[in-house]
Order: C-alpha cells, then structure tokens, then sequence
C-alpha cells in the first residue's frame, strides 16, 4: 500500500485528495471529471441505443410489444439500487466502488471477492458491448460480408484501439465519450419525434398503431402476466441495458468534489435513460404497425421500424450514431476495468500488483491494469469466435453477475450501515433512506427471480459459477504467495475518509 501523501493545493478542495490520503494512498491521477463527464461516463456504460437495439427483438418474442412497460418499472427499481450505491459512493470516496467497500467495512477478502466479480462481469460486458459493436453497427454500415472471424478480429482491433485512448489520455477519452452522448441524446430525441409524428399522420396502418401498446403481439395472452411469465421475461430488457452506472464511481479519484458528483451522477444518468428509452420504445411499438408478426421475426427490427417510418437516410445516420455510441460504452467499460485492477494492484490483491499500479501519466491510465482488462478480452473473443452459444453465454453472465453484485453491495449496507458517523458533506437520504432500502431489495429479488429460476438462462448461470471457479484458483495461488497483502486490512475506520 502506497504511504499518505499530502497533495499540492489546486483548484481542487482539498478534502477530494485527502479522503485518498486517508486511506493510506497516493493521489496519482489528475481530477478532470465534473458533473457532465460524470454523468457522461455512467450514461455512456447504460447506452440506452446500444441495449434497446440488441433486446428489442428478445422483447417481442417473449413478451410481445407490451413488455415495454418493464422498462419504466426496472429504471424506477435500479434508481433505488444506485441510491444505495450513491451512500456507500459519497462515504468511500475510492477507485474500486464495491471492493473498497467491502474490503473497509467487511474484510479484505470478503472485499477481493467483490472485486473478482466486479473484473469477471466487465470482461463480459466488454466482450459482447465490443463484439456487438463489429456484428449489428459497423459490418452492416461499411456493407461487410459478416463472418465470426472476421467479426472477431475487427473486436480484438478495436479493443486495441480503446486500450490505447485509455492509456494515453483521459481527457481525451472524455471528450469522446462526451461527444458521444451528445449525439445519442440528439438522435434518440430526434427519431422519438420523428416516428411519433409519422406514426399520428398515418394512423392505424402498416406505419403506425398505438393499440400496440397493450398488445401482446405473437405471444399468447393466456397466463401472460403470471409469476414469471411472458411480462417478466421483459424485464430482461432493463436488466441488460440498466447496469454500468456505478462506473462513474469506479473513477472517483478522478472526479471533481466525487462526494457531491458521484451520487448525482448515478441517478441521473439512470433517470435520462429511463425517460428517453420509456418515450423511444413507446414509439417504436407503435411504428410497428399492424404487421407484428413479420417486424418480430426481423433480425434488426428497431432499424426495420426506422427505415419504414422515417426513411432509410436517417436509418442510415442512426446507424452511425450506433456504432458511436457502443464504442463509447466499450470504452468506458474497458476504463472501469482498469480502474479496478488498479485499485486492487496497489493493496498487492493481484499477482504482479506492483506492475499494475504504474500510471506514467496523472492525466492518463495506468497502463498495464489496462494492457490486462484488454488482453483479457482479446483472447477470450479470439478463443471463442467460432462458438456462437459461448457469446451468448458472456452476454448472459453479463447481465446476470451485475444483478448478484448489486444485490450483495445493498446487503452489505444493510449489514454495516451502523460502522457509518454522518458528515455534513455526506450523501443522505435522511427519513426515505429504509423505504429506499426495501425497495431496492424488492427489486432485486424480482430480478434475481427471473434470471435464476427460468431455464432459458442456465448457460449464462454456468458461466457466471465458471467465473467463481477461475477466480477460486487465483484466490488461490494469492493465498499460497502473498497471504499478508491479501488479507492485510486496508483501514476501516470510515470516519477518516
């Protein structure tokens, strides 16, 4: 562990850079991250385009095109999960969100396992957000033949190409990342406008028909609303596309005043998400039209919906806009990555700990921590290409080892809430704190229900138990060398942060 330092005064308060003194650390990186970039890195990790895009079709042939109204319900449950994580963010102001967490209020190795989980779900992610970004935006815009090789080598190329940006620049990163959300807010705005309007001046026809709102589409209507039946099953919607908020914690030591920003942060970019993918799933729906069963059976039906409603010209110019703004999410993913081995090199939690802690640059990123969060991802595409089922499955434990982290994280509130003295510059909820609490439990039971009791999910459940089997054989070998820093406690005195 690195010794406290005292930082140099800046433009920064100086209580930013102290909480990480505190914590028995050097101040290495460089706060340029405000309220917009904030926001901006949470919101581009949700990337309401790139989830809405890849499960629409999973929507209507579970739940038929009323399976939309999930999503307002999960962007209302996940917002009472990042209140939580907004607490615990605001009073444990570090790199590493739920690992530093755990490893100061529970035990180092309790909090190791939660930052194994936490590195294994933004693998994944990074994997199938990447791949997508070659299969279903940029082969399809540039005309590409797609083949799983191909497909797989552009992946590798452009992870490469992410690692890079990280490393050299974060202000650079941001600014893309920023210039990204912009354009996917413009566009997902514009086309709500546009297929809303196209929608009104055809009426009920092919082009437009609200009755879709409650229509159950080729899904029978018989038991539709039951305990896990064809309504839950939308849910997945949400569950896929309404995680990744809580990277903007994972950059705390890189934020600007992180106890004020990082809860805000959380919230809103979870917020604009909820109300801007509510009103472009109410009106692509209702630009299905009457021809239900022909737009599910599409491989990309929210394009199909786009190029009969508004022209192929702007299907054209979304897809553009898609492409960016799924490169964005797998850039902010692979930074979160490499955010958090950084974070638990520096206690000496992984093997080489003391080469992935290096950061060459305080306005850059710590180069080998993100060498490994890329190379990790590389070889597992490259291992895999040729497995379709194997993609599915990273795409599956993806959405399901976020939901089991979120869950453990609220947990471990519950459980340590009384080691907490409130400050004045804390995060509160003041007398809404418990219903928020409840509710946030109630969500993730419903949640962890339908991605654990069906059997449509065994593949992603066998991956994410193959995930706690590899990081059962690390956890072994740090035993076996480097016992002391593994389970040397980092300080859980959270008063002193």
């Amino acid at each position: 562990m690195s010794d406290p330092v005292t930082q140099p005064k800046s433009s920064i308060p100086e209580d930013a850079d102290a909480h990480v003194a505190n914590a028995g650390y050097k101040q290495q990186f460089k706060r340029t991250l405000g309220h917009f970039e904030s926001f901006a890195v949470a919101f581009s990790f949700i990337s309401i385009t790139t989830g809405l895009f890849s499960t629409f079709g999973v929507v209507l042939n579970s739940s038929g095109p009323a399976g939309i109204w999930t999503w307002p319900i999960a962007t209302v449950g996940t917002i009472l999960v990042a209140l939580v994580y907004g607490m615990l963010a605001s009073r444990i102001p570090l790199s590493g969100f739920s690992y530093q967490w755990a490893s100061r209020l529970v035990n180092p190795v309790v909090g190791w396992w939660f930052g194994w989980v936490s590195f294994a779900f933004l693998l994944s992610v990074t994997i199938s957000v990447d791949y997508a970004f070659s299969q279903v935006a940029l082969f399809p815009l540039l005309g590409w033949e797609y083949t799983p090789l191909t497909g797989a080598i552009t992946t590798a190329v452009v992870m490469v190409v992410q690692a890079a940006l990280i490393i050299w620049s974060t202000p650079i990163l941001t600014r893309i990342n920023n210039a990204a959300v912009g354009a996917e807010l413009i566009a997902m705005i514009g086309l709500i406008v546009m297929i809303a309007v196209a929608v009104i001046a055809a009426g009920n026809s092919d082009v437009g028909n609200i009755g879709n709102w409650t229509s159950t589409g080729v899904i029978p209507a018989e038991g539709y609303m039951g305990w896990l039946g064809p309504f839950m099953m939308a849910f997945l919607l949400g569950a896929y596309t309404l995680v990744g908020w809580e990277s903007a914690a994972n950059l705390t030591e890189e934020t600007k005043e992180p106890k004020k920003v990082i809860p805000k942060a959380m919230v809103r970019s979870l917020l604009v998400s909820g109300i801007v993918g509510t009103l472009f799933l109410m009106a692509i729906s209702a630009g299905i039209g009457n021809d239900i069963e022909a737009i599910s059976a599409s491989t990309s039906p929210v394009a199909d919906i786009i190029g009969r409603t508004v022209g192929h010209t702007l299907e054209t110019i979304m897809l553009v806009v898609v492409c960016v703004a799924i490169f964005a999410c797998g850039l902010v993913i692979m930074t979160s990555n490499s955010r958090l081995i950084y974070a638990m090199a520096r206690d000496g939690r992984v093997p080489f700990a003391e080469t992935f802690t290096k950061v060459p640059r305080a306005t850059g990123g710590p180069i080998w921590a993100t060498v490994l969060a890329a190379a990790g991802a590389i070889l597992i595409t490259l291992a895999f290409y040729a497995n379709s089922d194997a993609l599915a499955g990273f795409l599956g434990a993806g959405t399901l080892m976020p939901a089991i982290l979120y869950a453990a994280t609220v947990i471990l509130y519950i459980a340590t809430r009384h080691k907490f003295t409130h400050h004045p510059d804390d995060f509160s909820l003041g007398k809404w704190e418990w219903p928020v609490v409840i509710g946030a439990c109630i969500w993730l039971f419903i949640e962890l229900s339908i991605l654990i009791f069906p059997e449509d999910f065994r593949v992603a459940q066998l991956y994410a138990i193959g995930t706690l089997v590899v990081g059962g054989v690390v956890f072994a070998i740090l035993w076996a060398t480097r016992r002391e820093k593994l389970t040397r406690e980092v300080g859980t005195d959270v008063d002193a942060l």
